[in-house]
C-alpha cells in the first residue's frame, strides 16, 4: 500500500495533530480501519474564511464478519462537533451505495487536494469505480437538490457562506451540462472548465476575495451576475434532470458490490 499525505502550510499545524489523533481513536475505539480522510468543505473547494471550521470526512472498513451480523452497527461515525473540528465518516458500504445513486459527495472526498492520510490504492480504485458507474444524470439531480437546498435557506440577510454553497453546486451543473465524466471538486476549476460569462467570472472573483478576509458568518453585498447565475443554472437543470432514474443500474450495482468484495479481502 502508498501512503499519501498532503496538508498546506496555510493549515493549522495544532489542529491537523487533533484531527490525526481523532482518525487513531476512531480506528482504536470502533474497531475500523480507515484507509481514506480528506477535508472537505471550503477549504477544499477553494474558498475559505479566516475563521472557517475543518471538515475532515473519511472512509472506514469493519471487519469482515461485522457485515454478516445480524445487528449491524452504524454506517456512519462522529466524533465531537465543536466551533472548529466537524469530523466525520462513512461505512464503505453506505459509500457505495451512494456511489452507485450519484451522490457526488463520494468522488468529491476521493478528490480532495487536501489529504490526511490515504492509501492511494483505495483511492484509484475507487476513482476507477466512479468513473465505471457515473451517470450524469444521477449526478446532476444530486447537485440540483444541493443547490436548491441552500437557496432554500436563503433570508433577507444573506451570508457569503450561504451564497458560496449555492454557487458551488450552480457551477458543477454548468459543468455538466458544457462537459462530460466526473466534475472537478474546486469551484476554481469548475469555472475554468465552463466559460462563464467574464462579469460573472470576475464578480465571482471579488467574492472569494472578499470572503479570504471575513468570517464565516459575515454578511456581504452579493452582485446581482452572480445571483442571476445561480437561479439560471440551477433553472436550467429542472429541465433537464427531474426524468432522470432514480435509481441506480444493475451493473453499477454489481460493480459496487465486486468492489465491497475485494475491499474486505484488502482492508
Amino acid at each position: 500500500m502508498t501512503a499519501l499525505r498532503a496538508i498546506p502550510d496555510t493549515m493549522d499545524a495544532g489542529i491537523v495533530a487533533d484531527i490525526d489523533a481523532r482518525l487513531r481513536s476512531v480506528e482504536a475505539a470502533e474497531d475500523v480501519r480507515i484507509p481514506w480522510a480528506i477535508e472537505s468543505g471550503s477549504r477544499a473547494w477553494g474558498f475559505p474564511s479566516p475563521d472557517s471550521d475543518y471538515d475532515c470526512r473519511f472512509f472506514f472498513v469493519r471487519p469482515r464478519d461485522a457485515y454478516l451480523s445480524l445487528w449491524p452497527a452504524r454506517d456512519v461515525i462522529e466524533t465531537p462537533l465543536d466551533k472548529i473540528f466537524d469530523v466525520n465518516g462513512w461505512d464503505l458500504a453506505k459509500t457505495l451505495r451512494l456511489l452507485a445513486k450519484g451522490n457526488a459527495t463520494v468522488t468529491e472526498w476521493l478528490r480532495s487536494p487536501i489529504v490526511y492520510g490515504g492509501d492511494a490504492e483505495f483511492r484509484d480504485g475507487m476513482l476507477d469505480l466512479a468513473e465505471a458507474v457515473h451517470d450524469s444524470a444521477l449526478v446532476g439531480r444530486h447537485y440540483l437538490h444541493v443547490g436548491t437546498q441552500q437557496l432554500d435557506k436563503y433570508g433577507e440577510a444573506v451570508t457569503l457562506k450561504r451564497v458560496f454553497y449555492a454557487l458551488r453546486p450552480a457551477a458543477t451543473l454548468r459543468w455538466l451540462r458544457l462537459n462530460t465524466g466526473v466534475p472537478p471538486m474546486n469551484l476554481g476549476t469548475l469555472l475554468d472548465e465552463s466559460d462563464p460569462p467574464a462579469a460573472t467570472a470576475a464578480d465571482i472573483a471579488r467574492l472569494i476575495e472578499l470572503k479570504s478576509v471575513t468570517r464565516e458568518i459575515g454578511q456581504g453585498a452579493v452582485p446581482r451576475s452572480i445571483l442571476d447565475f445561480i437561479d439560471d443554472e440551477l433553472a436550467r437543470a429542472r429541465d433537464v434532470y427531474p426524468d432522470a432514474l432514480a435509481r441506480p443500474s444493475g451493473e453499477a450495482m454489481e460493480l459496487c458490490n465486486e468492489y465491497f468484495r475485494r475491499a474486505l479481502a484488502t482492508y
